[in-house]
């Protein structure tokens, strides 16, 4: 709510709303977020009035008709605590597909093979959760690394063109329902949270003909290495 105005935003208890993960401690997040759910016990309830250097800056947020000048209140219910990345031992991967180094809490190391890239959708568990199974229609939240793959050059490396974890927060999406690539409803609809999975996706279920970019040519192969943190 705005403080002046008194005008209701929008929350995650509207309908069609999702929960939100609030990175605690985070400089990349708003910032009265992440310093109110500091030391907080899972059930609680926290009130949070926030000016407007803690909350959207001196540039408001137009699209929910904050201003510059807002002061906020906002209710807080600290629901779960949600892991940075999966858990477990990684499956070993085959030689003709790319190789996974995900270790750390940051974003994963993706090596791309030298042969050509396989022409069905790969979507191969390297760590299985002990979660319930992803269901389409529900919103799951990840962290991610992706790269597109160049057969035949040889690159130790592969270069990522996007990966969640320079956000500070999980990226989330409603799955199954045509809200992100094929690739990804296919790939990941059914496997279970706590999960890490390899996401092969050839074009046709990827982006098709169309580049997004510099670094994704039009026609291109795109790797993925996704950690499932929830969904609901």
């Amino acid at each position: 709510k705005s403080w002046k105005s008194g005008k209701d935003l929008a929350g995650s208890y509207d309908k069609g709303g999702a929960p939100q993960v609030i990175p605690a401690g985070s400089q990349t997040y708003i910032p009265a977020f992440s310093e109110a759910v500091l030391g907080q016990k899972v059930g609680a309830r926290v009130l949070v009035v926030a000016p407007p250097a803690a909350a959207f800056g001196a540039a408001g947020k137009q699209e929910l008709g904050v201003s510059g000048t807002d002061n906020l209140v906002f209710v807080l219910d600290v629901d779960s605590v949600m892991p940075k990345k999966v858990d477990g031992t990684q499956a070993s991967i085959p030689s003709d597909l790319p190789q996974i180094k995900a270790d750390k809490e940051e974003a994963a190391t993706i090596t791309v093979p030298k042969n050509d890239p396989p022409k069905k959708l790969v979507d191969q568990v390297l760590i299985e959760g002990k979660g319930d199974e992803v269901k389409s229609g529900q919103t799951v939240y990840m962290q991610y690394s992706g790269a597109t793959w160049k057969p035949n050059e040889g690159l130790p490396q592969a270069k990522l063109f996007d990966t969640s974890w320079k956000t500070g927060a999980p990226f989330s999406t409603v799955i199954g329902q045509g809200q992100v690539i094929e690739g990804w409803d296919k790939g990941l609809v059914g496997k279970k949270v706590g999960s890490r999975v390899l996401l092969v996706i050839p074009p046709e279920q990827g982006y098709k003909d169309k580049a997004q970019g510099a670094d994704i040519p039009a026609n291109s192969t795109l790797v993925f290495v996704v950690d499932i943190l929830g969904a609901v």
